[in-house]
């Protein structure tokens, strides 16, 4: 996943983008809201409001303005009335400093499915290869014929395609479609996702991200 990390402070951004690039994102990084809002499109935005040009609030609105990507403040403002400020500029989540990977990659994980299943319920159906997954319908295609899948099959593909081709991980997978965040249901995903490589008779389509879960093949 695109990811922007807007924040000026260099040791806590070296040591957030290390972490995020070893989850699999592609991290860019923006050190005033000058450069953010000149930054390539991401994603995603992790946006700290203390910023040594311009209030990061005000960034949020333009940000928000423009786009409905996924925006989540990091910061160290903690306090109640900046958390409500963040969010009615648009904000679709808030994490105060310091904060644990995990719990950054969980928040990162919610506000992306948002973000995709409204993109997709707008758009109705995606296509990745010769594979059309129908979101309205809960149908799904291959070359034009009807790929019979079951319920869980059905949302653990359209889960991935949601995804566009980031990496989501088996935590992320087994809270979505499973609605668990027990680790022994691990070997039911692994089971579901080799059905799907094998209804699907395309083995390289749903890709394995060692140690961290799993993506779809962008063609």
């Amino acid at each position: 996943m695109r990811i922007l990390l807007v924040e000026d402070d260099d040791r806590f951004a070296d040591a957030l983008t290390t972490a995020l690039r070893r989850h699999g994102h592609q991290v860019e990084r923006a050190r005033s809201g000058g450069e953010a809002l000149a930054a390539a499109p991401a994603e995603l935005v992790l946006l700290d409001l203390g910023l040594p040009d311009v209030d990061g609030v005000d960034v949020l609105r333009q940000v928000r303005a423009d786009s409905q990507i996924g925006i989540i403040v990091v910061t160290a403002r903690g306090e109640e009335a900046q958390r409500v400020r963040g969010l009615r500029a648009g904000a679709d989540d808030y994490i105060v400093k310091p904060f644990g990977i995990a719990e950054l990659e969980a928040r990162i994980e919610a506000v992306m499915r948002r973000v995709r299943s409204h993109r997709h319920a707008t758009a109705g159906s995606a296509r990745v290869g010769p594979v059309e997954v129908d979101q309205v319908r809960r149908s799904v295609r291959r070359d034009g014929v009807e790929v019979p899948l079951t319920r869980k099959e059905f949302d653990l593909l359209a889960a991935l395609v949601r995804a566009e081709g980031a990496v989501v991980t088996r935590e992320g997978l087994l809270a979505e479609v499973w609605q668990t965040t027990w680790g022994g249901a691990t070997r039911s995903l692994e089971v579901h996702v080799a059905s799907l490589r094998a209804k699907l008779s395309e083995p390289g389509l749903i890709e394995t991200v060692r140690g961290i879960g799993y993506r779809v093949r962008k063609p």
